[in-house]
């Protein structure tokens, strides 16, 4: 009996050592922290994981920006886009924040200093969250996105996001308000 309550003393203290070791590493990427790291795993058109130092993976949300949720049209496009632009690519994040789903808020670079936020929205591949983010430069190209029809931006009035999640929180189903056409998936 000595023995088993040993060995359950010597498992419960390296359990304890390694989500301290964990939660100390991810904590310590704070605003204003930047780190950088390879892409790999995209989630949506706004959010990917990223494999940095000693093999951790962080959950990156994009910041600025708001793309299309599953189902609605251009999820899969702005899907892809976000993946052609960084999966299994080095890229360099400059952290803005959390969100409440424990997802790192951050600017998105690229090698060649190539931020991704704004090259979803020029692409009429997102919204700029403007909710969250007051970034001039993101609003005007969501303007000039708009201005241009590019991507969601050729229906006139797309129903956003954050209107869709609405939706949903309140148990009122959005499957039949799109109207999507096979290649808007």
């Amino acid at each position: 009996m000595k023995k088993i309550s040993i060995i359950w003393l010597v498992l419960l203290f390296l359990f304890i050592v390694a989500c301290k070791s964990d939660s100390s590493e991810k904590s310590s990427l704070k605003k204003g922290s930047e780190i950088s790291g390879k892409v790999i795993a995209i989630i949506d058109g706004d959010t990917y994981d990223v494999l940095i130092h000693d093999n951790k993976t962080i959950r990156i949300r994009m910041e600025g920006i708001d793309a299309p949720e599953r189902g609605m049209p251009f999820f899969r496009k702005s899907k892809d886009y976000l993946a052609k632009l960084c999966f299994n690519k080095n890229i360099h994040i400059k952290i803005t924040g959390k969100d409440r789903y424990n997802r790192y808020l951050a600017y998105t670079f690229l090698n060649d200093t190539t931020e991704l936020s704004s090259e979803m929205i020029k692409a009429g591949l997102a919204w700029h969250y403007k909710e969250y983010n007051a970034d001039t430069v993101l609003a005007s190209l969501e303007l000039e996105a708009r201005n241009l029809k590019k991507g969601l931006w050729i229906y006139d009035n797309p129903m956003p996001p954050w209107t869709n999640r609405n939706y949903h929180r309140q148990g009122i189903s959005t499957k039949d308000s799109f109207n999507i056409k096979e290649d808007e998936k």
